[in-house]
């Protein structure tokens, strides 16, 4: 796991390593173990590196392979790099060091971008071909790992962050009224490639994107999920088999593919207690166990211990479990708000920070439950979509998930910023796509392909590696959300939802802990606004910044901060959370950082 950086010029000039200097120092805490750069003209990368996989300096980045005319910066993890490796072996390849990076060099120049179906992993990765002077970018299947980027008519940049490019200078920073209404509609998501800012893209998942030193790009997509039907119909327990064995495998593969000890973060809730009980029956060993709680609020406790003790009663691992007050989370948001690539809504961004902080000084390497209710229908706004008859998809997924309906939004913002429907227009086209058999199959695709991507999985990805500390979601190995997706909704939503993951669980996971209602990671004082957290969020947006800024109606943000408790999305986020959050943001990230020349 790492933090990667690069310029190409188009107009002859070098590559400004000034430029790459500065981003790669804004990267530093993704890859505390070691830095480098490289050059070739009109090229420069930067790398910063997590040593999980050989830890020899041998596959220290940018990695070089002047044999093959190829560099490389990469971030992430190939989970089949040893199979790949024994391949390009037998091929005539020779290697020079013992980690997967160098696989996907030999990857790419035996298979070109046909090489992306075969990596089986997480991963961001920038290849430059030095005799034929072009760029080849790509990201994983579900995003996991990010990649943004930047472009004029001079150079093209690119940085695992959104504030990594921003320190590299040169980049519009004015808001992209598109984004702006995805940000308020569909809780803090800004499906690719667009970001808040103007000047900032991101690359689609699943998706390439390859640059010549002359400026002609070219870009396609490398895989898609299949939510139909198999042609032939499997039994309830023929499913259930299926889906404990591609865990199991996702699970060894996400433990065993490491030179270092790898944890789990235990929440308390199905997902993560299942991870745990898999690695015992995998026969792992030693394995070490990470749980954060917070003060209570008399609507809803701040922790789920209660659960999570009962998992480790079980299967006795190494258990760290850290309890926060609300005076820490305070104190600490401005920094979880800097580790930030984009705006999150999410409330439990903070705790995640705070855990990883605990959990990277004892190992470096964590599983985690991310993706499990997307993939196998957790959320209870699937069941209302599923009992809804009225409108078309994109009407019951609205009626359900949206934040604010469209009217409610250009109530929201300032005349500058009022346009379409853009979140309703887009959701209904990529519902409509072919490939999903019902509407609830076609929702599924959406939330595992796009909305998870901005949403928790990119809120763990920062959060963690925030403290150099890697983060693997075994439930978004891409071979069980295939799976999943072509099981029917007769089957998937039984039981509340989740039932595949529940009869696996059932007899290896505590009842009480399969049973339980679904839960949420809880942070109370972020939606229930009251004493200090108010004030802090007053403060935010009462501020000469916020209001210059001209985004928010005076009116609209007044409402909110009369009565902060009463005005809740429809998942139960808080709005007043919402617009403190981004304006929070921007003044830290974007305000702060280089003036746009």
């Amino acid at each position: 796991m790492c933090g990667i950086c690069g310029e190409l010029r188009f107009d002859g000039r070098p590559a400004d390593l000034t430029a790459i200097g500065l981003m790669t120092g804004r990267l530093r805490s993704r890859g505390p173990d070691h830095g480098g750069s490289y050059s070739d003209g009109v090229l420069g990368f930067g790398h910063r590196r997590l040593s999980i996989i050989d830890l020899s300096e041998k596959s220290n980045q940018p990695l070089v392979d002047q044999e093959l005319g190829l560099a490389l910066v990469f971030n992430g993890t190939i989970y089949n790099y040893r199979e790949l490796r024994r391949d390009l072996q037998q091929r005539g390849y020779h290697f020079f060091s013992h980690g997967d990076s160098e696989v996907i060099l030999k990857a790419w120049r035996e298979w070109g971008r046909d090489c992306l179906p075969r990596l089986h992993g997480m991963f961001a990765f920038a290849v430059w071909d030095m005799r034929e002077k072009t760029l080849f970018m790509a990201r994983d299947r579900f995003g996991i790992k990010p990649f943004y980027w930047s472009r004029d008519g001079a150079r093209l940049r690119f940085a695992s962050s959104l504030p990594a490019l921003l320190a590299g200078g040169g980049v519009d920073k004015s808001i992209d009224p598109v984004a702006l209404h995805f940000q308020f509609t569909l809780h803090g998501v800004v499906p690719a490639p667009r970001t808040i800012l103007n000047g900032v893209r991101k690359l689609e998942p699943a998706t390439w994107f390859q640059v010549d030193a002359r400026g002609r790009e070219s870009t396609g997509r490398y895989w898609k999920l299949d939510a139909t039907r198999p042609d032939q119909p499997l039994s309830e327990q023929e499913w259930v088999d299926a889906t404990h064995e591609a865990l199991r495998s996702a699970v060894r593969k996400r433990n065993d593919i490491a030179d270092v000890p790898v944890g789990v973060l235990l929440s308390g809730g199905l997902d993560s207690s299942l991870l745990v009980a898999l690695l015992a029956e995998l026969g792992k060993e030693d394995l070490h166990t990470f749980s954060i709680g917070f003060e209570d609020q008399p609507e809803e406790t701040g922790n789920e211990f209660e659960y999570s003790d009962q998992v480790v009663a079980r299967y006795r691992p190494s258990h760290h479990r850290f309890l926060v007050p609300n005076a820490e989370v305070l104190k600490r948001l401005p920094q979880a708000v800097d580790a930030m690539a984009e705006p999150m809504f999410g409330q439990d961004a903070v705790a995640f920070y705070l855990l990883s902080e605990q959990v990277s000084k004892q190992i470096k390497v964590v599983q985690s439950g991310q993706g499990a209710d997307e993939v196998f229908g957790g959320y209870f706004w699937y069941q209302r979509i599923m009992e809804d008859r009225e409108g078309d998809c994109a009407d019951r997924l609205r009626k359900t998930y949206f934040d604010r309906d469209h009217a409610e939004y250009l109530r929201m913002v300032q005349a500058a910023f009022r346009g379409d429907d853009y979140t309703g227009d887009y959701v209904r086209q990529r519902l409509n796509e072919p490939g999903a058999d019902e509407c609830i199959d076609a929702v599924l695709r959406l939330d595992a392909t796009t909305l998870i991507v901005d949403d928790p999985v990119k809120r763990v990805d920062n959060m963690t590696m925030a403290w150099g500390l890697e983060a693997r979601v075994p439930f978004l190995d891409h071979e069980l959300v295939e799976l999943a997706a072509r099981c029917p909704p007769d089957i998937k939503f039984q039981s509340g939802g989740k039932h595949l993951l529940k009869r696996v669980a059932r007899g290896i996971v505590p009842d009480a802990v399969i049973d339980r209602p679904k839960g949420y990671f809880p942070m109370p004082a972020l939606k229930y606004v009251r004493g200090e957290f108010l004030e802090f969020m007053r403060d935010i947006l009462d501020s000469r910044a916020c209001r210059e800024r001209g985004l928010y109606e005076r009116s609209y943000v007044d409402m909110l901060l009369s009565a902060p408790e009463m005005h809740h999305t429809r998942i139960q986020g808080s709005k007043l959370w919402q617009l403190a959050l981004l304006e929070f943001w921007l003044q830290r990230n974007v305000d702060a950082s280089e003036p746009t020349p």
